[in-house]
């Protein structure tokens, strides 16, 4: 069996055929029609010309960056022996086309789109889901479908950058922005992981509470989640695919978990249809609408899957090659989040078919869902456990993927050379120590812990546009994804999104502020973090346009003044 090889990167190694323009560091003489893009090649070298592209990733020096998974730790992608060199294998190389679609190849690609879906899944998005369904019925399933749609569209442009550079979103941003924005945007990561985290912990916790029948109470879950993530990371050791098939189990038992008790509470098939396809909102369901998108793009997320997406081990010097990954992983991630769709709809639904229009529905939180659901659907079914069970899977799996979205984050800006379990700890007590608090602070106040849900939903909504943005920019450069960079129509449809969802989450933030922001000193204080909140967001975009193009005016003034 041929094994597609990575080439090593030093002194003789050879630059990818869709990259080759971007080699040189120099100022050649180049003839007139190539001037533009030699242009465009080095505006991403501000600082010095002598700086190397971003696409020349992992040079033969002691300043080698950080790398999301050594070349040992990668899963090698095998072809038929039928792909070997032949002169049809040369066509496809000079045409760029397309291998068959094999299924057996689609399996060895399988793994990374799946924990990506698991940040569709994790406690917020259930409280959310929870909370949609018992306030508005089956009215909001139809922007669950389209909010699912547009994160679909984010997350295979992350993996698209992925896979086109060979670097993840933080490293890029490291070596693309400022030193002080690259520190900002880290700081902005870390806090909406730390947010993520919080819930995802804490939610965990609720169901080893659950399971225990309360004998194990919510620091003791905290603690219990804390070591049992440490251990389950330390499956990576024994392969990817070892870890990979650890959370399919976990998807896997969600799945099982929240389908026996949609089957059991038998809601709806017409309204389920309805509330799907026709569009429906009130002024009523405004919060729990802004709920629903708001906790679909989860800002770790689209680092995460630009990083996972590198634990294959491709050939990355063919466009072919290339492009069969950017395929793959696109169906991957397709069937990743109809799955993550089909599991929020029966959770969305189940909590519509018992809880709308009741007393509970104002009421009813994460926390005390379960015991709700047992007082409704009791008695011979344990409807409790069942739902202890697909939280605590949903709390494990989500944990898990937040300290290792944590680990890409910190290693990727900060390029910190540290050991992995090194990194699990830190970023581990980053989520810990504040949940720890939370657990010790809330563990019979309902009211309480869902008002402080609601405030981490804010908190990762404030972050949104600081990973979103640098994505689409990075996605829309030339130098920086070659031939792969997004086209006009993309952008166009990406930057619109982009724009909705920030216009939501504002809304969600301006809604929040001001019902728990009263006085005189704390209004102005809060408009003064608003206004460095919106220039920020500004210079991020205008970086991504206007700067760029001033550059490029002044490069090119530069090289035709020195012919």
């Amino acid at each position: 069996m041929t094994r597609l090889s990575f080439p090593s990167a030093g002194p003789k190694a050879s630059v990818p055929s869709h990259n080759r323009k971007l080699k040189s560091n120099a100022l050649p003489r180049l003839r007139l029609p190539e001037l533009d893009f030699f242009v465009v090649s080095q505006t991403s070298a501000m600082a010095s010309l002598a700086k190397a592209p971003l696409l020349e990733n992992r040079p033969g020096t002691d300043e080698q960056p950080e790398a999301a998974y050594d070349s040992d730790e990668k899963v090698v992608i095998s072809v038929s022996d039928d792909d070997g060199p032949s002169a049809a294998a040369e066509t496809e190389e000079v045409e760029g086309s397309l291998p068959p679609f094999s299924w057996r190849k689609l399996w060895r690609f399988t793994g990374p789109g799946f924990l990506m879906s698991i940040a569709f899944l994790d406690p917020g998005n259930l409280e959310g889901d929870l909370q949609a369904g018992a306030a508005a019925g089956y009215a909001l399933l139809w922007l669950l479908l389209w909010s699912t749609a547009m994160g679909l569209l984010i997350q295979i442009l992350s993996a698209r950058l992925g896979v086109a550079t060979g670097r993840h979103l933080a490293e890029l941003c490291r070596d693309e922005y400022p030193r002080w924005a690259t520190v900002a945007l880290w700081l902005m990561a870390e806090l909406a992981l730390i947010g993520a985290d919080i819930q995802e912990v804490v939610g965990s916790a609720i169901a080893i509470k659950i399971l225990s029948g309360g004998v194990i109470p919510l620091w003791a879950g905290v603690v219990i989640t804390a070591l049992d993530c440490l251990v389950f990371l330390f499956l990576e050791d024994y392969g990817v695919r070892k870890l990979e098939a650890f959370f399919g189990v976990l998807i896997a038992t969600m799945a099982v978990s929240f389908a026996v008790m949609f089957g059991e509470t038998k809601p709806s098939f017409e309204g389920l249809l309805i509330g799907s396809v026709v569009p429906k909102l009130s002024s009523s369901t405004i919060r729990q609408a802004v709920g629903i998108v708001g906790c679909i793009i989860m800002p770790h997320n689209l680092f995460l899957h630009s990083a996972l997406v590198q634990s294959r081990k491709i050939d990355n010097y063919k466009k072919s090659h290339v492009r069969e990954a950017m395929k793959y992983y696109s169906i991957e991630s397709t069937v990743a989040l109809a799955v993550s769709f089909f599991i929020n709809v029966c959770v969305t639904t189940i909590f519509a078919k018992g809880f709308y229009g009741t007393e509970a529905a104002s009421s009813i939180g994460l926390e005390n869902a379960g015991h709700f659901l047992q007082e409704r659907y009791g008695g011979a079914f344990p409807i409790l456990y069942v739902w202890g069970i697909g939280l605590l899977a949903s709390g494990q799996s989500s944990t898990i993927t937040g300290t290792y979205a944590g680990q890409f984050i910190m290693g990727g800006f900060l390029n910190l050379r540290l050991k992995k379990w090194v990194r699990s700890v830190i970023t581990r007590s980053f989520a810990i120590l504040p949940a720890m608090v939370v657990a010790l602070l809330f563990d019979t106040k309902g009211s309480a812990m869902d008002n402080l849900n609601e405030s981490l939903n804010v908190l990762q909504s404030i972050q949104i546009p600081f990973a979103l943005i640098p994505l689409l920019t990075l996605a829309s450069k030339e130098q920086v994804m070659g031939i792969f960079r997004i086209g006009t129509i993309t952008k166009v449809v990406t930057w619109i999104v982009a724009g909705f969802l920030i216009v939501i989450n504002g809304y969600l933030l301006l809604d929040f502020f001001s019902a728990e922001v009263h006085g005189v000193l704390f209004n102005s204080l809060l408009s003064l973090i608003l206004a460095l909140y919106v220039m920020f967001i500004v210079y991020l975009v205008l970086w991504g346009s206007t700067l760029n193009a001033w550059v490029t005016i002044a490069i090119r003034k530069s090289f035709r003044s020195g012919n």
